[in-house]
């Protein structure tokens, strides 16, 4: 029989969790206060989870251009990779492909893209469902928020063309480029040591870069701030 304190606490995370309390007495699906804590620890380490996302574009206008490639991955606070994503690249038609800018037709030729997203049989609804289905897997509704490099370009996308993908995700993003910007102003010195980009133009490629670029800034930088402002303190 479960004790009361047992049975108020497990009432308290039952109403957090949303696990009907019919289940803390009745038959062999009791739920320890315990087994709920832990969940509710797995929720909020889940929480602090980033959800890396990099998008190939026809062009940067919105009322005209589409998503033509997408990739995305998933960090903890610290940057290591813990689950890979889809790697999606979406049809359209060839009246769009050939209306792209100069830019867009040298470099998603070069890459193979252009050819790739001719050859694709993926649609956008299709491709939002593979996303979808995959941050409901490994990230809590409503609190990890969008990562990448100039990322606020991506989310425009996304908020037109994957509404759900978005609805998933915490309202803040993580933009590379403006903790880029901010270094390469403040600490000019340690930031021409920030690892080179390739520039493939390719969607898991560049997720992949902008998440060591991001661990240079947080180990070289960051990292080294914080230790010298422990060493101030301590000899003061």
């Amino acid at each position: 029989m479960v004790s009361l304190f047992s049975y108020c606490a497990s009432r308290v995370f039952c109403s957090v969790l949303n696990i009907p309390t019919s289940r803390l007495l009745f038959g062999r699906t009791c739920v320890p206060a315990v087994t709920l804590c832990r969940r509710q620890n797995m929720a909020n380490n889940q929480g602090q989870r980033m959800v890396w996302v990099d998008l190939e574009m026809t062009g940067l206008d919105i009322e005209v251009d589409q998503i033509i490639e997408m990739a995305c991955l998933i960090t903890d606070s610290d940057l290591n990779i813990l689950c890979e994503g889809p790697n999606l690249i979406i049809h359209q038609p060839d009246e769009l492909l050939n209306g792209m800018s100069d830019w867009c037709k040298e470099h998603h030729g070069k890459s193979g893209l252009t050819q790739a997203v001719r050859e694709s049989h993926i649609t956008l609804q299709q491709a939002e469902y593979e996303f979808l289905s995959f941050i409901r897997e490994h990230t809590p509704p409503g609190l990890c928020p969008l990562a990448g490099n100039s990322v606020h370009a991506d989310k425009k996308f996304l908020d037109k063309y994957m509404p759900q993908f978005m609805k998933h995700l915490h309202y803040r993003i993580i933009d590379v480029s403006t903790v880029k910007e901010l270094c390469r102003r403040w600490y000019t010195d340690e930031f021409e040591q920030a690892p080179k980009k390739k520039a493939s133009h390719r969607a898991l490629d560049d997720i992949k870069e902008s998440i060591r670029e991001l661990q240079f800034y947080k180990e070289s930088i960051f990292k080294m701030k914080t230790n010298e402002e422990e060493k101030n303190k301590k000899k003061g």
